[in-house]
């Protein structure tokens, strides 16, 4: 029986799953939390994944692997590859001036999203690098080498301690801000900007199903950024919008063709299959269900019951989600705002169906911004952590006005890293089935959404 298997290194934990190379069948699964906050030890993954990897076996009889990671976190090592400081992640908002900055220096927002692909915000790892560069120039006078989250995890598998054997794939590059998704190749000017004229060594793009390296006689695959890889995991196809909700909000479609957005609403990164993967990202989803249940003293399930107990519109309560900042729309400093409260919808129902309802119409958001650059919607697959909570989905597709399904439970950064894996050692990308699946119809309400963007509206100067 041949096995493969797929890594998930995203901010709160590393996953993996082994698979069954023919069948896709689960064999083995293991997860090991991360250290919490916006910014990270590398080693601290490293540390993590190698506990995992004990977990599973030690990956007895897999004979590929690879690993999906979190988007744009900057991890800068110097000559000896040795990490320089804890990595900046996607969600640390301090570089949000150098953003502005940047998109400016690239020659503007249509200059700046016809060259990357996106308009620059905090998350992007050149603007991270631009404020080490600015705030710790100690710091940036030592950078040998620049690579992301996934990258440093698949180069320290093959033991390797020359720099120039860094790997990485264009759907994770693609979120640099200092690379071309369509030529598939680094803008070398634009990182050189970014560090303020300091060069680096940059991690190789394979091709997707190119191998990389070995582990233990195990090959190792590109990887992939965890939004392509949840594409790829769920196997969606065009028509098809993905929603995930983990710790950060996104909403992404595969597209054939790339998108160029330079109101910065709609990211232009690349798939992991060779197509593109427009994407909508928001600071701020499964922690604001964190919230609710911290706030109300209640777990999740209970949570759910609440929220679907009280009526659509929480009795006038409605909910602006940006607890952290946020990040589209573009607004780093703002914070979270609950709006309308009255001593009849001061009680725990209320409160759990707007928190619910905030924190999608803030997707909702996002789904119409794909709409509007013409991306074809025929459903929305919803995903990640609070996916699984059981009021999400029908409240869902009341916000969205749309069909939504809900697959199974499962893994799907991990399953499209394994996927990748298979890819890289068969030639083919397998058909793996995801198992049955979870329809909802829910009565659209669209007045809901209308009063979240009447809000919007009103804060739009915090």
């Amino acid at each position: 029986m041949k096995l493969v298997a797929g890594v998930d290194s995203s901010t709160q934990s590393v996953k993996i799953v082994v698979r069954e190379l023919e069948s896709g069948k689960l064999v083995r699964e293991a997860k090991v939390a991360h250290p919490d906050g916006t910014e990270c030890d590398p080693r601290d993954w490293k540390s993590a994944l190698d506990r995992a990897i004990a977990d599973v076996n030690n990956l007895e009889g897999v004979e590929a692997l690879s690993i999906g990671g979190q988007q744009h976190g900057a991890v800068t090592l110097d000559k000896d590859g040795q990490p320089i400081r804890k990595a900046l992640l996607w969600n640390d908002t301090r570089s949000a001036k150098e953003a502005l900055d940047l998109n400016e220096e690239f020659g503007g927002a249509q200059a700046t999203a016809d060259a990357v692909g996106s308009l620059l915000v905090a998350s992007f790892t050149a603007t991270k690098l631009r404020w080490i560069a600015d705030h710790e120039k100690e710091n940036a006078d030592k950078i040998a080498a620049v690579c992301l989250p996934h990258d440093y995890l698949s180069w320290k598998l093959t033991g390797s301690s020359d720099l120039n054997t860094l790997i990485t794939d264009r759907s994770d590059a693609s979120g640099t801000g200092y690379f071309d998704g369509v030529k598939n190749e680094y803008r070398r000017d634009l990182f050189n900007k970014a560090l303020r004229g300091r060069d680096a060594i940059l991690p190789k793009i394979l091709k997707p199903n190119e191998f990389g390296g070995e582990f233990n006689g195990i090959k190792i695959a590109p990887g992939a950024g965890d939004n392509a890889g949840d594409a790829l995991g769920v196997g969606a196809v065009a028509g098809d919008v993905v929603v995930s909700l983990g710790t950060s909000g996104t909403a992404f479609a595969v597209s054939d063709t790339p998108t160029h957005d330079p109101s910065g609403t709609v990211a232009g990164f690349a798939d992991a299959t060779g197509r593109f993967l427009p994407l909508v990202c928001t600071l701020n989803a499964a922690r604001i269900m964190d919230a609710a249940c911290k706030l109300l003293s209640v777990n999740h399930d209970e949570l759910a019951n609440l929220a679907l107990s009280a009526d659509a519109g929480a009795n006038g309560l409605t909910l602006l989600p940006y607890f952290e900042g946020e990040r589209t729309p573009n607004r780093p400093n703002a914070r979270g705002t609950l709006n309308g409260l009255s001593l009849s919808n001061s009680d725990p129902a209320n409160i759990a169906r707007a928190y619910v309802e905030g924190m999608l119409c803030g997707l909702a958001d996002a789904v119409f911004a794909l709409e509007k650059l013409g991306v074809s919607i025929n459903r929305i697959l919803l995903v990640g952590g609070a996916a699984k909570n059981p009021a999400v989905a029908p409240i869902a597709s009341s916000i969205f006005g749309r069909t939504v399904v809900l697959p199974p439970a499962e893994e799907y950064v991990a399953n499209g890293a394994a996927k990748q894996a298979a890819w890289a050692l068969t030639g083919e990308i397998p058909n793996w089935e995801i198992g049955s699946t979870e329809v909802f119809e829910s009565k659209a309400t669209p007045d809901v959404f209308a009063r979240y963007q009447d809000l919007v509206a009103k804060t739009a100067n915090f």
